[in-house]
């Protein structure tokens, strides 16, 4: 049987994209602007070995299978046919696909492409899930890949977070300029204060905190490459007076010497059994009266089962990531003695954010695949469109949650928000 008769069966004889295999088949709309190639039989093989998204991703990122057209689009349009009532094969319907394919194909084991983060890889190398060792090593996979690669897709804020657009016409520049000044203004960030940066990326918060406010802000990252990246940036501004960026765990900054705190995507990696700790250690890092900040992407709700750690994102993209939902947050960060003042879901802006660094993506592929190569650039075209879905569709989220440690019965807070910054 020709592949194409076999993508028929499976998505529908009207599936909204065209497919063509290397046997010469071709089906799907013959109009589509997004095609399906499938470009070897290897292809086949990951599928087999693991039906469905992994099969998928391990054939598209060594290259078995290809893309023409708008990634974002192709998902949409395979996501809405994927859901379609009726859509799922029967076991005995796979048994008959399976035959048809051939044993042959499928008994042909393939390794995944290198980019792939084994469990056995992180066990080796790091220790135990968690471990100081570890979560270094999981940082090292998705961060330490190359800076001048983050600065193509990121653009010049070289901001890896959810940014924050004032109106529909905002560039990505103004959006995460924007978002500092937001969790500046939540903060409520004063000329004199100390601020601590955990997780701080390539040192954006504690730039703009130093820069715009006057603020002696001290930031830490597990990723070398990005802690010496930022440090050089920060001497090209002439900030060195004021900000500083170190190579360092949170676990391992001093006690007890700052005013405010903001944590702007650390809490997906630290893992849900310690995320009480880690509130606990950043309540006592604060000084009376002072604030946290706490800026994360999260699940929908409290109640769904764990994340897969055998699952596209956590083998590719964030080794050992674990997403909670808001309330489970918000309660965590109450039980270690914060007062929640506010908190609000940015999601709609994530997806907003992932759209513009896959348009830099695009724009730059050669580039960015002369720096890293095609393997890891093509993970990074489909995580990143997959994510915009995710936004999307409410499979994820995003929440700030502003806590104060009081002072007394006193928490130093307006009486209504103030918070919003104008826009540009």
């Amino acid at each position: 049987m020709r592949l194409a008769e076999i993508f028929e069966r499976v998505v529908g004889p009207n599936a909204p994209v065209r497919f063509r295999a290397y046997d010469g088949s071709v089906a799907g709309d013959p109009e589509s602007d997004v095609t399906l190639i499938v470009r070897t039989p290897v292809a086949i093989n990951y599928l087999a070995q693991a039906p469905g998204a992994l099969g998928l991703t391990r054939a598209y990122v060594s290259g078995h299978i290809d893309l023409e057209g708008d990634m974002y689009t192709a998902l949409k349009r395979m996501s809405e046919v994927a859901f379609e009532e009726g859509r799922r094969l029967t076991p005995l319907q796979m048994a008959g696909l399976v035959k048809d394919v051939g044993w042959v194909k499928l008994v042909n084991r393939v390794p995944p492409p290198p980019q792939e983060m084994r469990r056995s890889t992180l066990l080796e190398r790091g220790g135990l899930r968690h471990s100081k060792g570890r979560d270094a090593e999981a940082i090292h996979h998705h961060y330490d890949v190359s800076n001048a690669f983050y600065e193509l897709v990121l653009g010049p804020s070289m901001t890896y977070t959810c940014a924050v657009y004032p109106t529909e016409q905002a560039t990505l520049e103004q959006a995460q300029a924007h978002k500092y000044e937001l969790v500046s203004r939540k903060l409520g960030l004063r000329e004199g204060m100390r601020l601590l940066d955990v997780g701080c990326g390539w040192g954006g918060m504690v730039m703009h905190a130093a820069r715009e406010h006057g603020v002696k802000a001290l930031g830490v990252t597990l990723s070398k490459e990005q802690a010496e990246w930022a440090q050089k940036r920060i001497a090209q501004e002439g900030l060195g007076g004021l900000a500083e960026v170190r190579h360092m765990d949170y676990r391992d900054v001093p006690d007890g010497v700052y005013d405010r705190i903001s944590s702007i995507g650390l809490t997906e990696h630290i893992g849900k059994k310690n995320v009480p700790g880690y509130f606990a250690s950043l309540y006592a890092k604060l000084r009376p009266g002072g604030r946290l900040l706490n800026h994360c992407i999260t699940r929908p709700r409290n109640d769904l089962p764990p994340m897969n750690p055998r699952g596209v994102i956590n083998r590719y993209v964030f080794p050992d990531g674990e997403l909670e939902g808001p309330g489970w947050l918000q309660s965590a960060m109450n039980d270690a003695g914060f007062e929640i003042r506010h908190q609000e879901n940015l999601r709609e802006h994530y997806a907003r954010t992932l759209r513009h660094w896959c348009d830099n993506l695009d724009r730059n592929w050669d580039a960015a695949v002369q720096e890293v190569g095609e393997g890891t650039a093509r993970v990074w075209r489909l995580y990143m469109a997959g994510c915009i879905l995710g936004f999307e569709k409410n499979v994820v989220q995003l929440h700030q949650i502003l806590g104060v440690k009081l002072d007394g019965t006193e928490a130093h807070m307006p009486l209504r928000p103030d918070f919003e910054p104008d826009a540009p």
